[in-house]
């Protein structure tokens, strides 16, 4: 009975320690210390005197440098151990919280703000979330309206959320490379279609140009949804459900209405070309 249990755990962390690093920069490191591991064994069973020294001698500097290599995936573990002991409970649902995704969406469709949501499912999106400014915030209407405002710092790339928390932010996305799609479609859309190819990812669009919502998964391409069908989709794909919401009437300052009443290039210089973004 005792060898049962030990082997039941062994298992639970070999298959806990897998699901940490799959889809993140770490699968192929493990790969790399699975190939020195299978060496050390072959010098030893083929009696291999000097390559068996060699392992033998860098093995102890082996373990830490796995600890400096893994510190990332061993925060995250540590964190969710931790996490997973404690009573407390999250402050809000996730169904609340991805509904905020729905209202800004509402609220850059209006105002034809340019934007990118990257919403994280199965598939760890770890290695893009390094390439953008780290957050890791609750998400919320306001800071997505924030992050996007086309005079932040951050307007630019995507956001990427993972269950209820915002990532990061500004991140780069690999672009499209299917022929298929329209040559007027531009660098944001190409962006979101691209992140689904590769992953199981859901990206929520909304075009600088005409303000359209479209959403992308696993490559296919929605586009020109409503904000009760953008609700409806989110609801399907996150099998849970997404309760509707009055949506917010956007409040513009003075200097947003003169700023509205200029043509697109001279209010945002470095946006997306109009020809492009669609």
């Amino acid at each position: 009975m005792t060898n049962v249990i030990d082997i039941l755990l062994v298992a639970f962390v070999i298959y806990q320690f897998l699901m940490l690093v799959r889809g993140t920069r770490a699968a192929p490191m493990l790969v790399g210390v699975g190939a020195v591991a299978l060496g050390f064994y072959i010098a030893r069973v083929g009696r291999l005197t000097t390559l068996s020294w060699l392992v033998s001698t860098l093995l102890p500097y082996v373990v830490f440098a796995l600890i400096v290599v893994f510190q990332s995936e061993l925060r995250h573990a540590l964190a969710n151990l931790g996490s997973r002991l404690t009573l407390s409970r999250a402050p809000s649902s996730e169904s609340d919280a991805y509904d905020d995704i729905v209202l800004a969406a509402n609220l850059f469709s209006q105002n034809q703000t340019g934007a990118l949501v990257v919403i994280e499912r199965e598939i760890g999106l770890r290695t893009y979330i390094e390439s953008g400014v780290p957050m890791d915030a609750r998400l919320s209407y306001d800071l997505l309206a924030t992050i996007f405002r086309p005079s932040a710092p951050l307007h630019d790339g995507a956001v990427i959320v993972q269950k209820d928390r915002i990532a990061a932010a500004a991140c780069f996305l690999p672009l499209s490379m299917n022929p298929v799609l329209s040559t007027q479609m531009g660098t944001r859309h190409r962006a979101g279609i691209g992140i689904t190819e590769e992953t199981d990812a859901i990206a929520v669009i909304v075009s600088e140009e005409s303000g359209a919502i479209s959403l992308a998964v696993s490559g296919n391409f929605e586009r020109d949804l409503t904000v009760e069908q953008l609700r409806e989709r989110l609801s399907t794909l996150l099998r849970r459900y997404v309760p509707p919401s009055t949506l917010p009437t956007p409040i513009v300052t003075e200097e947003e209405k003169e700023e509205g009443e200029r043509p697109a290039s001279v209010r945002n210089p470095e946006s997306y070309s109009p020809e492009v973004d669609r």
